[in-house]
């Protein structure tokens, strides 16, 4: 009878104990993953880290790269909870295939042409670059980086693309101008303010003249097919918020809502 008692005893305990430990055991956090515009690398990586601090059960997982590249893999079915793109253009195709269910755009940003930081090459202005000094100029692709549409736009409206055209070193995004300037293997580039900020190894020789191309706006938006509604919603949210508003400015983009 004893022996009876001290095996229930011990199978109580067990049963009791892998309860207690169920109980406790943190369950897998939601993953949401962001596409967005190489741009806004620094900048979203800071806000997350603000996010993650009050939702720890929500985990973010970014898909930076060409704002074009971008909305075509969300058009080919690509598993993206938020869009964040440098361009209302890309952004507003996908609106009207009904991909996105809710936007709104919120931050604005600025076209410098840059140099590296050491360099001996002397410039004023963008109409510079047709000197005989300057060997090679990157944009970024036009087809699908916005920054390289934008500097396209302005070295039209100067007249001056005929002239560099054959000096041009097209990039797969913002970021990878940046890298040619700051490695020397480019004498200049256009790139974002925020993009030029952030490194030590660039100066910015002039910010180019905001009539001269379309607005630089960056619009955000939650994806119809999220699989995670309700957390894709507090990150959209988080990011407009006034709390973020800082953040946005220090890292050098303009708020304009």
């Amino acid at each position: 009878m004893k022996k009876r008692v001290y095996i229930c005893f011990v199978f109580l305990a067990v049963v009791m104990g892998g309860c207690s430990y169920s109980s406790t055991e943190k369950e897998d956090p939601i993953v949401l993953t962001i596409s967005a515009a190489s741009s806004l690398q620094d900048v979203l990586k800071a806000i997350s880290e603000e996010f993650q601090k009050k939702h720890t059960n929500i985990e973010i997982q970014y898909n930076f790269g060409a704002s074009g590249s971008l909305a075509k893999q969300i058009e080919q079915g690509a598993p993206v909870d938020l869009f964040f793109s440098a361009s209302s253009e890309k952004f507003n195709d996908l609106i009207s295939k009904e991909l996105i269910q809710e936007s709104a755009t919120f931050i604005s940003n600025q076209l410098v042409l840059i140099t590296a930081e050491d360099g001996e090459l002397q410039l004023e202005k963008i109409e510079d670059l047709i000197s005989d000094e300057v060997h090679k100029v990157s944009i970024g692709s036009p087809s699908i980086v916005p920054a390289g549409t934008y500097a396209k736009q302005s070295l039209d409206q100067l007249n001056l693309w005929p002239k560099i055209e054959s000096k041009i070193v097209y990039a797969k995004d913002v970021r990878q101008v940046l890298t040619y300037v700051e490695t020397g293997n480019v004498a200049a580039g256009f790139v974002y303010k925020t993009d030029a900020i952030v490194s030590e190894n660039v100066k910015i020789i002039t910010t180019v003249d905001e009539e001269s191309h379309d607005l630089i706006t960056y619009p955000v938006g939650i994806l119809k097919n999220t699989g995670s509604l309700s957390e894709a919603k507090q990150f959209y949210d988080f990011l407009q918020s006034a709390e973020v508003k800082e953040i946005w400015i220090k890292y050098g983009f303009t708020y304009i809502q």
